[in-house]
């Protein structure tokens, strides 16, 4: 029996949305570390609000990637 080799375009689409769902979990743990290391470093309330403030964006950014990067997989097996 004779297997087919080639990388397809829906092979691409699911190979690229799991490198899109790697690069935000990456901003995820990002996110997560320097929200920690604020909290660990005995922020006041005012500045932990702050450093909350200036993380939320970039962490609702990379949780939309990963969704992103996941929906793109789930499209590339089922096309593919």
């Amino acid at each position: 029996m004779e297997q087919d080799s080639s990388f397809t375009v829906f092979d691409g689409i699911i190979w690229g949305g799991a490198a899109l769902s790697v690069v935000g979990l990456i901003g995820l743990v990002w996110c997560i570390l320097k929200v920690w290391r604020a909290r660990a470093a005995g922020l006041e309330d005012a500045e932990m609000r702050a450093v909350v403030a200036r993380v939320l964006p970039l962490n609702l950014g990379a949780l939309f990637v990963s969704v992103l990067g996941l929906m793109l997989v789930i499209v590339g097996i089922f096309l593919g």
